[in-house]
């Protein structure tokens, strides 16, 4: 995986989704309308923390490579470097998938 060139700010994280399911579970193939966004993806770049009123960097609780399950219409879809990538607050994470 070939490193990304982009920096978040504050609270952000850049998180590349998932594939879609292209499949349900009883095996009827879903066309690209019918699939539903994926809220599921890998931590590639975080941000430096939210600047708290003492003037410090507040930590994110999450890192790069992470699985995380975000909220479903968060954040901002972007293409860099010929990935779809989502760029979302901290706090639009639900969760950090544990394996």
């Amino acid at each position: 995986m070939k490193a990304l060139n982009l920096k978040p700010l504050d609270d952000r994280v850049v998180v590349e989704p998932m594939e879609a399911e292209e499949m349900t579970s009883g095996g009827i193939v879903l066309p690209d309308s019918a699939q539903e966004k994926p809220q599921r993806g890998t931590v590639l770049a975080v941000g430096p923390g939210k600047l708290l009123d003492s003037g410090q960097r507040g930590k994110l609780s999450v890192a790069v490579g992470d699985e995380v399950i975000y909220s479903k219409y968060s954040g901002s879809e972007i293409e860099i470097d010929g990935r779809e990538v989502k760029i979302v607050r901290e706090s639009d994470i639900l969760a950090k998938v544990v394996k």
